[in-house]
């Protein structure tokens, strides 16, 4: 078996969030495959181009929707724009699942938040449709999300839906100056907007997501609000290169994070080494 031979996936729909950023939703080509594919809430994948390379992304859709898989990624390089170029029905390579999980099993019978900035949305949107989509077995979840800019938010269409449910409580904003006439949600850099929501840390659990300045500011305020080390877990997928643990770039210390991550709480964060 070749590990970096790709299973080829069609693209069935292209849905841009932002100027920079699009949504592609994949199915397998082999029927077999697409029947038999299975993954869990935070794990990766690789997608290639052919001819151009791969990238990695997280798998943004959640488990408990089966038949296809989505993936959200903004155009800054080589791969990334020669996704941007294609259309419904191109073939696309992908391989994994790869990594680990976000616990639900863990999680169940507990309160949730989740805490996402900018781009780092659809790790976290991948968590947040498997809780939903499994709805009352959890007690309350909060979702905690913001962008440089309104233009800046993905998954627009989503967060009008999750607004609405009685069962959701949504705090959405955008930083200082990003916001537009119309805007009705905060203004204010996440770390603020999460003090302002205070969720209670008794009995829950966080997943934070986002640019590592977010999470270095955010990670402190959650503490502060009475979440323990080992309730609160970030991905590190953008660390990823080859997905194997061949390559050596996802090493910080002993960890690779391809092979023992990208999910991590931060009490296993707080084990790596200082420069990370």
């Amino acid at each position: 078996m070749n590990l970096y031979q790709p299973h080829l996936m069609r693209i069935d729909e292209i849905t841009d969030e932002t100027p920079d950023t699009r949504s592609l939703r994949l199915t397998f080509r082999d029927p077999a495959v697409r029947e038999s594919f299975r993954f869990a809430a935070g794990q990766f994948g690789e997608y290639s181009v052919f001819g151009e390379g791969e990238s990695t992304f997280c798998i943004a859709s959640p488990p408990t929707r089966q038949g296809y898989i989505e993936c959200c990624f903004r155009g800054v390089g080589k791969v990334t724009h020669a996704l941007r170029r294609l259309r419904v029905g191109d073939t696309v390579g992908f391989r994994g699942p790869y990594g680990n999980s976000f616990p639900l099993e863990r999680m169940k019978g507990h309160s949730i938040v989740f805490v996402a900035g900018g781009i780092a949305l659809p790790p976290v949107r991948c968590v947040i449709w498997n809780v939903l989509d499994l709805r009352g077995e959890f007690k309350d979840v909060t979702i905690i999300y913001g962008a440089k800019t309104v233009s800046d938010l993905v998954y627009k269409r989503e967060l009008a839906d999750w607004s609405s449910r009685p069962d959701v409580k949504l705090w959405q904003a955008v930083d200082p100056g990003g916001q537009t006439p119309d805007w009705k949600g905060e203004v204010g850099l996440i770390p603020k907007i999460v003090e302002k929501a205070a969720p209670s840390g008794e009995d829950a659990f966080a997943v934070v997501c986002g640019p590592p300045v977010m999470i270095k500011y955010t990670l402190p305020v959650l503490s502060k609000l009475g979440f323990a080390d080992d309730h609160v877990y970030t991905t590190l997928e953008n660390r990823m290169k080859c997905g194997l643990g061949k390559c050596g770039r996802c090493n910080i210390g002993p960890v690779y994070v391809c092979k023992d991550g990208p999910v991590f709480t931060l009490a296993q964060i707080k084990q790596l080494p200082q420069e990370f």
